[in-house]
């Protein structure tokens, strides 16, 4: 890949591209630093000795068991993901090091704040059962709770920092694979003998369980989602203490704790069963299919389709990102992997350093919307909505669709602006060659996805992906043997490949599942207190009220009531999952607000799905909306460009995929739902126009140099051309066309490429 990048050429032509000659190469170590640097869900340690083989051997059978019963049947729902988060939980504190903000005073904060939650926890179960316990019980209980309070603190020699082991994480590695480890000893007497009478000791591992989960995810995933976490259990408890539409009747530990711990509406609910049902198998088949060089021929691809175009580079940065993010569910990982290629060479071709490493974080993101595997978030949305994951993949075509047209436009008036010519000829791959070489790696993928479209399910779908990955990774050793074909044998899954690959297919979903089990938290006490309808409730009022004022001093009486209140519900719901986005990762963002949130939209009779696929693709923003733009700050990292003013280019060249939700909200038949013909035509004709529009705006080209008064009047006319009247999308055609089509006529000049 890095000597690729060294031989980019140069455009042809008068702008000559600005970048130096000698670029940084990028090898596998420099990537996988970035992606460390950046996914916290990547930050492994770099274990020796015996915990390193220990570990080894835990992922791998980890990745074994959840191959085995793709293929051959899983177990009970309870007993399935208990073995799974058994695994999980306990390789998490031997995984990763401890993560704590940059400040010091920060850290000692947030670690009181969980120290003394913790110990309000055990107060409150000691305290309920003081008549129950042993003489030694209460003290035991305490100790514990304790020692698990003084972990939670940023003491020097229990921090856990870096690639060393500090001694508290083994115990806390084994304390937090024990509490699920304990329902699978006592599966019979938990949940059968004894169902609806637990004894004491389920009650004490019921808040060990709270407790390790709180600080497993707060070890992968920083402060926000366990705080999140937490202060959802405290409004479990503090009910009826809380102020008007927010108080409720109150719940006390015990209740919470078996909520939570003893049944499938906390820890090990839908979030925890969908990552051990679906999502592990996908991690499992793309770092797999990547090894085995899928990753590779995705990014030729993308030369051979785009890359002899104006700008090239930056147009296969956008293919190969969408087509790398059918393999992978993290946009970080698929920034600095296709971005080790592809920004430097853009830089080459006479972007800025900013715009490259903008476009790329962009178009990764992208892959999380891009079937057949969209990210964890897709398998997420499928089993909350009760339909088959193929049906999914198919509404999912025509938004992905329209993600890609607004990167690919950004792109292309970019590099007119510009005048930077494609790729020359000689610098993109033969077809044939490639497909001489290469087309064995696609029999996975092809297969996993007929099979989707065939309605079995993801997970045997994913695990004959994962069988052939390795099957065919030995076609090409086999033809060189026997002296037949041209094809590449360098990627083949040896014995010791293969388990590298289980290895890290295992590591890569630890943070998910981590994660997932704190999302428990919430969704347990959005069951037990009806927090969902609360929420609703006051959306629809906020909304109700602006929509009334907006019709009220509306001269054109475009708007009505309805259609305000709409619109402003729309927006409300959209700013509330940028602002949780910014701090916490996609599935548990759209988990939480698919549950929160998603009743509220639904209230306004917006069909389930369209609600659902709404909070997904704000939930998808995450990683480049700043100040949490992480995506966007690893591109910078390869780009060598301002981290922050890289985040807010591709938050800009993300708008496009940020209307694509209001789009399909009021045509629904973009999404297949109540298809109608011509909403459809209307729908993709305006969607088409209007992301042109803004594309032109941002960019401030479209032949030729737009001026202020057209960047307002294309902004406007865009946002018009995503309503559902005819009469404000007539309004808003009219708008764009009065800019474009004089610009159309007109004979302009490209700006040097130097002014890029």
């Amino acid at each position: 890949m890095a000597n690729d990048v060294a031989g980019a050429a140069a455009p042809d032509g008068p702008n000559p591209p600005t970048a130096e000659a000698g670029e940084k190469e990028f090898s596998k170590a420099d990537v996988d630093a970035i992606v460390k640097k950046y996914d916290a869900e990547s930050n492994f340690r770099n274990l020796r000795g015996a915990t390193a083989k220990i570990t080894v051997v835990l992922c791998v059978i980890l990745s074994l068991f959840h191959i085995y019963t793709a293929g051959f049947g899983l177990l009970n729902e309870v007993m399935h993901r208990t073995v799974h988060l058994s695994f999980v939980l306990g390789l998490v504190f031997l995984v990763f090091p401890r993560r704590q903000p940059v400040r010091m005073g920060v850290a000692w904060g947030f670690g009181i704040g969980f120290a003394l939650f913790y110990l309000f926890l055990g107060w409150q179960l000691s305290d309920r059962f003081q008549a129950d316990l042993p003489v030694w019980g209460a003290p035991a209980l305490f100790i514990m709770v304790l020692f698990l309070a003084i972990t939670a603190l940023p003491v020097d020699f229990l921090k856990g920092k870096g690639d060393r082991l500090s001694f508290a994480d083994w115990p806390l590695a084994i304390a937090a694979g024990g509490i699920s480890l304990y329902l699978i000893v006592f599966f019979k007497q938990i949940f059968i003998e004894n169902i609806g009478f637990p004894q004491i000791e389920e009650y004490v591992m019921g808040l060990l369980a709270i407790i390790m989960v709180t600080e497993a995810c707060r070890r992968v995933m920083g402060e926000t989602l366990p705080v999140i976490g937490a202060l959802a259990l405290m409004y479990g408890l503090l009910g009826p203490w809380l102020p008007g539409v927010l108080g409720h009747r109150g719940y006390d530990i015990v209740r919470i704790v078996e909520h939570l711990y003893l049944g499938t509406e906390g820890i090990y609910g839908i979030a925890v069963g969908v990552v051990a049902t679906y999502v592990f198998h996908f991690v499992l088949f793309g770092v797999l299919a990547q090894a085995s060089g899928l990753g590779q021929l995705f990014i030729d691809l993308a030369m051979i389709l785009a890359g002899r175009y104006s700008g090239g580079p930056a147009k296969v940065s956008v293919v190969s990102s969408g087509f790398f993010g059918m393999i992978s569910g993290s946009p970080i990982a698929n920034t600095a992997t296709t971005g080790s290629f592809t920004i430097p060479m853009m830089k080459k071709n006479g972007f800025s350093a900013q715009f490259a490493s903008a476009v790329e974080a962009s178009a990764s993101c992208g892959g999380q919307v891009t079937p057949p595997i969209m990210g964890a978030s897709a398998f997420v949305m499928a089993e909350m909505l009760g339909i088959p994951y193929n049906k999914i993949i198919l509404i999912a075509i025509i938004p992905a669709a329209f993600h890609y047209l607004a990167c690919l436009s950004m792109v292309h008036l970019e590099a007119k602006r510009l005048g930077l010519k494609g790729l020359s000829r000689d610098k993109i791959p033969q077809l044939m060659h490639i497909m001489k070489t290469s087309w064995h790696l696609m029999i996975p993928l092809t297969v996993m996805v007929t099979l989707l479209l065939m309605q079995y399910t993801p997970y045997l779908a994913a695990f004959w992906g994962i069988i052939l990955s390795i099957v065919c990774s030995y076609i090409p050793m086999i033809t060189k043997r026997i002296g037949v074909g041209q094809l590449d044998d360098t990627k083949t899954l040896t014995p010791r490949r293969l388990v590298e690959g289980l290895d890290q297919g295992a590591r890569y979903a630890l943070a998910i599942g981590a994660a997932c089990a704190c999302v428990g938290f919430i969704l347990g006490m959005i069951t037990l207190t009806g927090l969902g309808f609360k929420f609703s409730g006051a959306v629809l009022q906020i909304a109700s009220v602006l929509g009334n004022l907006l019709a009220a001093i509306d001269p054109f009486q475009f708007l009505t009531v309805q259609g305000g209140t709409l619109f402003f519900g729309l927006v409300l719901v959209a700013i509330a999952c940028i602002v949780m986005g910014a701090g916490i990762p996609t599935t548990p963002c759209y988990i939480i607000l698919a549950s929160i949130a998603g009743p509220a939209l639904n209230d306004m009779g917006i069909p389930l799905v369209a609600t659902h696929f709404f909070v997904f693709y704000y939930g998808v923003l995450a990683d480049v909306t700043p100040p949490v733009a992480l995506a966007a700050y690893a591109g910078a990292g390869i780009g060598g460009a301002d981290p922050m003013a890289t985040g807010m280019t591709a938050f800009r060249l993300s708008m496009g995929k940020a209307l694509v939700p209001f789009m399909f909200v009021y045509a629904p038949s973009m999404l297949f739902i109540d298809f109608s013909w011509m909403e459809f035509s209307i729908a993709m004709t305006s969607g088409v126009l209007g992301i042109i529009s803004l594309s032109a705006a941002y960019i401030g080209f479209f032949k030729c140099k737009v001026g202020l008064l057209g960047k307002v009047a294309l902004t406007i006319g865009g946002l018009l051309l995503v309503s559902s009247s005819v009469a404000v999308i007539l309004v808003g055609a009219v708008s764009v066309l009065l800019v474009l089509i004089p610009n159309l006529m007109k004979t302009g000049r490209s700006i040097p490429a130097s002014a890029g």
